[in-house]
């Protein structure tokens, strides 16, 4: 199979690469050439700009494409119509595009309506990044109808995840110590990883799928997740439940403070993405231990997420001495 990638060689691009490369695939990349050049020489590399310049793309036939970095709908229109001839479009989306995150989302869930955010970029507090995502889907529709993919992922981890989110876990595992975890240890946290998605895109297109799929795992609990991060990691780390309410008190940020933890009540169903559609398709899973082996080999903690361990001994000051 001939397989174009929009986006450049860094986390899902470079699963995909990998993925492609060993069913022995013929790949290209098309991007600016400014991520990771020098990696996988044996690729062709074509420099370009989505938003200013796909002349290199010209005259080009290619059996798929996965589109792994588009935005805004113009960008994303002037790439599928550039590339309309191929035999397949496969777009990566998010679950970000659902309006609605208080009920469990499957792909018939209503999407984000734009209102009056911009079209043409992205704010910078990322409000509109859903309402401008589901926009995407639709103008891959328009232009490839049955011979669009489009994949809603949830959280994307393991190795080379360059946020930090899911990565700050099996690193503060690895620290040892009293670690602050939130409470309700059954409560179920979803995410995928990275080279799982990427090997079931590339077996989509193999099989010449289309449609619409939700795609992240079941859901693993809060205690399986860190007690797998304490096993892998092989340390002592003591697990010092606290309650959501105490959490709120203390001003913990959700979602990127505390990486994972989900307490809006606007957002509780944001680990409730149904995926029985991506599984009768053939989506799978490997061991979550090796996927938090993955993350603690090849990705890094960011200062952007995660307790400062200065922070988490605050509040786990405060938590002893209610």
């Amino acid at each position: 199979m001939k397989l174009l990638v929009l986006g450049g060689p860094r986390f899902l691009g470079r699963a995909i690469a990998n993925a492609a490369l060993d069913r022995g695939h013929e790949l290209t990349f098309f991007n600016r050439g400014r991520t990771n050049p020098e990696q996988y020489p044996e690729v062709e590399k074509l420099v370009g700009d989505r938003e200013h310049d796909l002349s290199a793309l010209a005259g080009r036939e290619w059996d798929a494409v996965i589109d792994t970095s588009g935005y805004v709908p113009r960008v994303v229109r002037d790439s599928a119509e550039a590339l309309a001839s191929a035999g397949r479009y496969c777009f990566v989306s998010s679950v970000s595009v659902y309006a609605d995150f208080s009920r469990p989302l499957d792909e018939e869930s209503d999407v984000a309506p734009i209102g009056d955010d911009p079209l043409d970029e992205l704010t910078p507090d990322f409000s509109n990044y859903g309402a401008l995502k589901a926009l995407c889907e639709d103008t891959v529709f328009e232009t490839f109808d049955r011979r669009a993919l489009v994949i809603r992922p949830g959280l994307i981890v393991g190795p080379h995840d360059p946020t930090g989110r899911f990565t700050y876990w099996p690193h503060r595992l690895a620290r040892g110590g009293e670690v602050l975890a939130p409470e309700r240890p059954n409560r179920l946290t979803q995410f995928v990883d990275v080279r799982d998605l990427a090997e079931w895109m590339i077996d989509l297109c193999e099989r010449d799928v289309g449609g619409t799929f939700n795609a992240t795992n079941a859901g693993v609990s809060w205690r399986e997740l860190l007690e797998t991060c304490r096993d892998v990691a092989g340390t002592d780390a003591e697990f010092v439940w606290v309650p959501d309410g105490f959490l709120v008190e203390q001003g913990v940020g959700e979602w990127m403070e505390l990486p994972l933890w989900i307490v809006d009540p606007a957002m509780s169903a944001a680990d409730e993405a149904v995926i029985d559609r991506a599984l009768a398709a053939g989506l799978r899973f490997r061991p979550l231990a090796d996927t938090i082996r993955a993350t603690l080999d090849e990705a890094r903690p960011t200062e952007t997420a995660g307790l400062s361990p200065e922070r988490e001994a605050e509040l786990l000051a405060a938590w002893h001495a209610r």
